[in-house]
């Protein structure tokens, strides 16, 4: 199997994106979006087993893995919002001169699978779902409307604070996504952890998390009409199995899998597997020759 390069990539005047690429001599293109607290690392293993004729990208989504962290002066715009994020995956599309691709998000990277698909209907060709969130979580975070303002105010106490916590819940938050933590090894750990904490982390973090609102997937879910494939680990403790059923009983052309011996991050822990849902699915967009 084909493996993939490190690109990096400027989109706009000061985000610089990593991407793990892998060109292919035909369709499908799929683009990979990986959750919170992880990066395109998440997909590794999973990458070198999809179809050969496929092109595959996989980006470190904006305050993750080795894309650059901009921290945006008083009244811009910031990279870290869902609209901005969702703006992005078809920039990268743009200039790489791919017209459509099969989007597969695992947990936050599914709830901005479902809103890119909402927002730019002709530019997804199909979906595949991972614990995906879309009742609950980043889906439908929301602050009361005085609380943004008076956050902003206490920034450095914020960031400091939000810092503190993350080191020290970092490695038992990632273990969690596992159906067995003690598989989880202390070099995937630091990994993962040096991945997260490039240049001003917590800041960028603090941005992400002042810039999340609701994307009202739940009543929009019907407008939603590529094939979808709905992935859950039996185990998965993050985003229970129960709404991943929903989410496939609520999109109008989803088919629903069920990955034993998996929690949330199937695509790490049953890579073979997954590649073969995967595969099975991506197989089935092809037109009948």
């Amino acid at each position: 199997m084909t493996s993939h390069a490190d690109r990096f990539i400027t989109l706009g005047d000061d985000l610089r994106m990593h991407y793990r690429y892998r060109p292919g001599a035909d369709q499908p293109v799929v683009v990979f979006l990986h959750g919170s607290f992880l990066s395109s690392r998440s997909w590794a293993e999973v990458m070198p087993q999809v179809l050969p004729e496929a092109t595959l990208i996989a980006p470190d989504r904006p305050a993750f893995g080795l894309t650059s962290r901009p921290l945006p002066m008083q009244g811009e715009a910031s990279v870290y919002g869902p609209d901005a994020q969702s703006d992005l995956i078809v920039r990268l599309l743009d200039q790489l001169g791919h017209p459509q691709a099969v989007l597969v998000g695992n947990s936050t990277g599914g709830s901005l699978a479902l809103y890119t698909a909402l927002r730019y209907p002709q530019r997804v060709q199909g979906l595949v779902l991972v614990g995906a969130m879309a009742y609950s979580g980043y889906a439908t975070a929301q602050f009361p409307r005085w609380l943004p303002p008076f956050l902003r105010r206490i920034e450095p106490l914020g960031v400091a604070m939000m810092r503190f916590m993350i080191q020290r819940l970092f490695a038992k938050t990632l273990k969690s996504f596992w159906a067995d933590p003690t598989l989880v090894s202390a070099e995937r750990l630091e990994a993962y952890r040096q991945d997260f904490q490039q240049g001003p982390w917590d800041h960028a973090w603090w941005e992400l998390f002042l810039a999340s609102h609701p994307l009202h997937l739940a009543e929009r879910l019907a407008q939603i009409t590529q094939p979808c494939l709905v992935l859950s680990g039996e185990h998965d403790r993050t985003v229970k199995v129960e709404e991943s059923v929903r989410l496939a009983e609520d999109l109008p052309q989803a088919r629903l899998v069920i990955l034993k011996d998996c929690a949330h991050l199937p695509q790490e822990e049953v890579p073979l597997r997954f590649a073969e849902a995967l595969n099975t699915f991506l197989q089935q967009l092809k037109p009948a020759v």
